[in-house]
Order: C-alpha cells, then sequence, then structure tokens
C-alpha cells in the first residue's frame, strides 16, 4: 500500500500541471478514495500469492516453500510497479490511465525497440524512482529465516486447532473475496466507477495503472446497445449518406496533411498570441478555418482511422488492434477510387509503425511510401524515421510524378517525442517551456517548404488541401489540458483556386467529418457511409464525440456533455468555463437531454455497425 501511495504521489508530481486547477481538498479526496483501487489491484494481482497463504500446512514453514512465495511476489509486483512508473510520463501523451493495450504497443516490434533508449534517457528520473521502490519492495519483505515449527510464538496451538484452521481459512479468505471485488457492492469495482468521485483528470488521480490494466485485460469486444430503436438512432444521427441532386463531381485533386501531435495550442492565430506556427498562421488568412475543431482520439493509431476512415475511438482498443480491424470499412481512397483517384499514403517513419502501413492497405491506398521507399538513412532522426523537411520535399517530388486525380495523405513525424529535428536548425525555432515547442516551429517551416515547392507543380492550383493534427500533445494552459481541450486541434480547408474556401467557422467539427466534407466539396455523387458530417451542410449541426475511461463526451453549442455508464452525467459551458469548475447537470434539462440522446444515438449507430460489420 505504501509502495502504491507513492506511485500516486509520484504520478501527482509529475503531472501536477493538470490537477493543479483541481484544489488541494479535491487532491486529497482522489488520495483517499485511491486507497480502494489500490486494495483491488494489489489483491488481483497477487491473488496466487495469497492463496498459497491460506492454506496452513506445515510446509508453510519450509525455507524452500517461503523462498518461491518471495519469487512469486517480485514477479508479480515489480513488473506492476514499472506500469505504474511507465505512466507518469506516459500520461502526458495520452490523457489517461493506461490500459491494457500497452502490451500492444510493446508488441510493435521495431518501433518500441528503437525508442526505448531514448524514453530511457529523457524520463531516466523515473525508472530512478522505479528502482527505488524496487528496493524498498525487497526490503520491507519479511526476512528469510528458516523457521521450526516449534518456533511460530504462542498462538501456535490455536492456529494449528481445527476450530483455528477453520476461522482464520475462513476470515483471510472472505477479506481477499472483499478485497478482489473492491468492496461489498452489487458489481466488483471497475474503471468506470472512479468518475463518482470527480471528472476528467480526477479519474486519473484515483485510479492505478495496475487496475486499468487488469480491468482491460481481454476486452476485445463491445456490445450492442439499445437506447432506441435503430430507426430512431439513424433518424438523430444518419450515416447513410445520400448526393443533393445538384451534385456535380469535380476530380479536384486531394492532399490530406495531418501533423503530428499539432495542438490548437501552439497555432497563435487561434490564441490570439504569437505562437509556434508562422507559416500556418500565414495559410489561415487564406483557408476556411474551424475554431472549434476536435480529434476523437488521443493517439496516432486512434486518429489515423478517424481522419482517413471516419471511424471515431469509441471503444477501448483501437480499431487497427481491434478483434474488428478486418471489417469492411469505407475510406477516403476507396471512395475516389470509384472515381479513377490513384491514392498513396506518405508518412516519414519506420515502415510497419503502428500498423500504419497495414491499415494503409485496408484502406484501399494504391502505395504506402515510408522510411524504406525513401531510401536514404541519412535523414534518419535515430528514433522514428525521415525529418520532415526533406521527406516533406520527397513527398512533393513523388507527387508529381502522379496522374490527376490524386489523393495524398501526408502523415509528419518530427513533432513527436523524443521531439528532434536536424542539429542545424537548433538554434533557429524558439524552444519556449516545453520540449515539444521547437519541434513544432520545425514542423511548421517543412510544412511552409513544402507549399513553397508544391506552389511550383502543375497540379497544385487545382487541389483541395485539407490540414489537421492527429491528436494533441504536451500542454501548459490550463484550458488545453481538460476533457475538452485536450482534443482541440485544427482542421483548415484551402485550396489556391478557390476564393470560397475563406473565413472562420465557430460551429464543432471533428476528425470524422473530414471525410463525408471531401465527399460533399467534391460533389461525390453516390450513396456512402459515413458516421461524420459534411462540414458544407447544416454546419449548425455540428458536434465532436470522444471515450476516455469509459467515459463518452459530446461537444456541441460551446458546451460539454460527459456520460458515464450508470454514473451522474455532467454538462459544462465551456466558452465560459474554460476549467469545467461548474457542472451545469440539472440546470438546463432540455439541453442536456437532446445531447443525451445525440450521444446515445451515435454511440448505438457506432456498436451496432462495428459488431455487425456494416461500416459499408
Amino acid at each position: 500500500m505504501a509502495i502504491y501511495f507513492l506511485c500516486r504521489l509520484s504520478f501527482l508530481v509529475f503531472n501536477y500541471s493538470y490537477f493543479s486547477s483541481i484544489g488541494f481538498t479535491a487532491i486529497l479526496k482522489c488520495f483517499f478514495f485511491g486507497i480502494r483501487y489500490d486494495i483491488t489491484a494489489i489483491v488481483i494481482s497477487n491473488i496466487v500469492f495469497i492463496s498459497l497463504h491460506l492454506f496452513p500446512f506445515e510446509f508453510f514453514y519450509k525455507f524452500f516453500y517461503r523462498i518461491t512465495l518471495k519469487i512469486i511476489f517480485l514477479l508479480v509486483n515489480v513488473p506492476f510497479i514499472l506500469l505504474n512508473c511507465i505512466d507518469c510520463g506516459l500520461f502526458r501523451f495520452t490523457g489517461k490511465r493506461t490500459g491494457s493495450e500497452i502490451f500492444r504497443i510493446m508488441s510493435f516490434g521495431k518501433d518500441f525497440i528503437n525508442t526505448l533508449p531514448r524514453m530511457v534517457i529523457d524520463f531516466w528520473y523515473l525508472l530512478l524512482i522505479f528502482i527505488i521502490l524496487v528496493i524498498i519492495l525487497n526490503r520491507i519483505y519479511p526476512e528469510l529465516k528458516p523457521i521450526k515449527v516449534g518456533q511460530q510464538g504462542t498462538r501456535k496451538k490455536f492456529i494449528h486447532s481445527t476450530v483455528g484452521k477453520i476461522i482464520l481459512f475462513f476470515l483471510f479468505a472472505s477479506l481477499t473475496f472483499i478485497g478482489f471485488r473492491g468492496g461489498i457492492q452489487y458489481k466488483p469495482l471497475n474503471i468506470i466507477s472512479a468518475s463518482r468521485y470527480g471528472t476528467g483528470n480526477t479519474i486519473a488521480l484515483v485510479l492505478n495503472t495496475p487496475f486499468t490494466v487488469i480491468k482491460t485485460l481481454g476486452k476485445q469486444t463491445i456490445e450492442e446497445i439499445h437506447w432506441m430503436t435503430n430507426e430512431e438512432a439513424q433518424m438523430i444521427n444518419p450515416v447513410i449518406k445520400t448526393p443533393s441532386i445538384t451534385d456535380h463531381f469535380s476530380p479536384k485533386n486531394v492532399v490530406l496533411i495531418i501533423l503530428e501531435s499539432f495542438g490548437k495550442e501552439y497555432i497563435g492565430s487561434q490564441n490570439s498570441c504569437k505562437g509556434y506556427t508562422p507559416f500556418l498562421d500565414s495559410l489561415i488568412g487564406s483557408s476556411l478555418v474551424f475554431e472549434n475543431a476536435f480529434a476523437n482520439g488521443k493517439r496516432s493509431i486512434e486518429g489515423i482511422p478517424a481522419i482517413v476512415a471516419g471511424i471515431p475511438a469509441l471503444m477501448t482498443d483501437p480499431f487497427i488492434t481491434s478483434a474488428y480491424s478486418s471489417n469492411s470499412i469505407t475510406t477516403l481512397p476507396s471512395l475516389l477510387k470509384s472515381k479513377g483517384y490513384y491514392s498513396v499514403f506518405f508518412h516519414g517513419g519506420t515502415n510497419g509503425t503502428m500498423g500504419f502501413d497495414n491499415f494503409s492497405k485496408l484502406s484501399g491506398f494504391d502505395r504506402y511510401f515510408g522510411r524504406s521507399e525513401y531510401n536514404n538513412d541519412n535523414d534518419f532522426d535515430g528514433s522514428w524515421g525521415i525529418y520532415d523537411e526533406p521527406f516533406l520535399q520527397r513527398t512533393v517530388e513523388e507527387i508529381s510524378k502522379m496522374e490527376s486525380p490524386f489523393l495524398a495523405t501526408v502523415f509528419t513525424l518530427s513533432s513527436h517525442h523524443p521531439y528532434k529535428i536536424p542539429d542545424k536548425y537548433k538554434k533557429r525555432f524558439p524552444e519556449g517551456t516545453l520540449p515539444i515547442y521547437q519541434s513544432i516551429g520545425y514542423a511548421d517551416y517543412s510544412l511552409k517548404r513544402f507549399f513553397e515547392t508544391a506552389s511550383k507543380m502543375p497540379w497544385y492550383s487545382n487541389t483541395l488541401f485539407v490540414i489537421t493534427a492527429d491528436h494533441t500533445a504536451l500542454s501548459e494552459k490550463p484550458f488545453y489540458q481538460n476533457r475538452v481541450g485536450q482534443y482541440s486541434i485544427p482542421i483548415i480547408f484551402y485550396s489556391p483556386s478557390d476564393s470560397m474556401l475563406h473565413g472562420k467557422s465557430k460551429f464543432a467539427t471533428q476528425h470524422i467529418d473530414i471525410l463525408p466534407s471531401v465527399m460533399d466539396y467534391l460533389g461525390f455523387d453516390h450513396t456512402y457511409f459515413a458516421f461524420g458530417k459534411s462540414v458544407f451542410r447544416n454546419p449548425g449541426d455540428g458536434l465532436a464525440v470522444s471515450f476516455i475511461d469509459e467515459t463518452y463526451q459530446l461537444i456541441q453549442d460551446g458546451y460539454a456533455f460527459i456520460m458515464r455508464n450508470n454514473e451522474k452525467n455532467s454538462l459544462f459551458n465551456f466558452t465560459t468555463d474554460s476549467t469545467l469548475k461548474n457542472d451545469l447537470d440539472g440546470t438546463d434539462t432540455i439541453r442536456e437531454r437532446k445531447m443525451e440522446m445525440k450521444l446515445k444515438s451515435f454511440i448505438q449507430n457506432f456498436n451496432h455497425a462495428i459488431v455487425h460489420n456494416e461500416m459499408k
């Protein structure tokens, strides 16, 4: 229990900026109720160790048996302590306690091996804390000395009596059972239960990583939900998109640019400050920009399916690694292929990174262009892949070889941890107060060079550029650390030959809206499937959905509605309450009911389509 307390304390210290706004009393509350989750995690993870103590046979006192118990104890608890320490750093990127998906991340072979040394260097202090905790764990374990049966103390007579054995067995078995369930309540303790003690990031402080890992193990499927009839859900959130009778397809080229970890917080023009993206700021002045745009997930492995295939991250497992990854899906390249488009997915990362190359094939891209195809490791950053500037220049070159019409999806990487930039640019970009800022400046400069080169190409003027980010990353402003702000990203539509794509929209939009928006802009004249909606049709109905820590969120009209299964819902006006301190639950019942129905219909449509493989 002391070890788990120290892990939670470390978690708070290293991520204090995310919790500073909730106040000291709320933090104490999290630590107090977190004890319950610690007990449950400890009992479940040590169930074998505990069980081997419940049967007081004579051989329990044998030295060999007791050394075996210690080995079991350390083999079980050391890895879980490591997971707690890892999450102290990982939380900054994911915004939640890590679940069993961490084992799938580790399974990405070369990705994990290549980045591990750099992660150890950057987070050496977490490794040091882990070593100290393991030393403490080993030291507080009872000393291993041979014990004779006659040396167990004055309670020997009672303990070894039949009645004593029976009473002690049932006493400790009962305590173990209660600890395993997390109490005597109707249902065992689970992740969603933590939401009763707070919202947003507060949940992560109540939980511990071993608990979330244990509770998400084996959760590879989702269940259908029937809050309403499927017909009613379809009426509220139609997933079948039909063309307008006036639609006439215009075969413009499409270049979709996904900027790694490019949260809205870094963009000066979207925050009334200087920012770190001078080129993007200048481009925004000539584009259609959505000021309330949101990612559907917190990781690249969730962002790419949302952008390319319109699949929101509404389940614990990312779609790419889930049990449903072989489902038939509707994607940008597959829809445009019916109109004669040639498509390529460009990513400077090492081939196989996060399974993006395989997903590009599943999505219908004709070609994947990665580090292997780039074929020049002189530009390798030593961690993930090819630096942005040279890779984007090569991307322009490769695009120029393609016949129109084409779809090019470009995913950058230099603004990913460890935020490396070429040595020649070390002093060129402002460092700021976060380690990501310099790499954001470099990525923005690389984007500028991309557009400078592309603007000289014959295909440039007849191209629609869509610019967004895969997810957010490190943050220092309170709004961008709350449940709403941690999803805030740019979504920008730009075309050199279309002056109508200009201005700013305050209506909510999201990653999954990109697919139907591109189709609508091009005048796609066939029926297709999409969870999102076009930003060019009824923008006032815009919304954004997300899912984290088994809690759903719907953003619309400046409000965030948060729904937890079998728990109290929450409603926040994030335009007037940027830190989400004032829960409006019960004060605006009409809005709350409307948003609840909207969110439930969305979830029901999603689960039905996933389970029945009906996303096409």
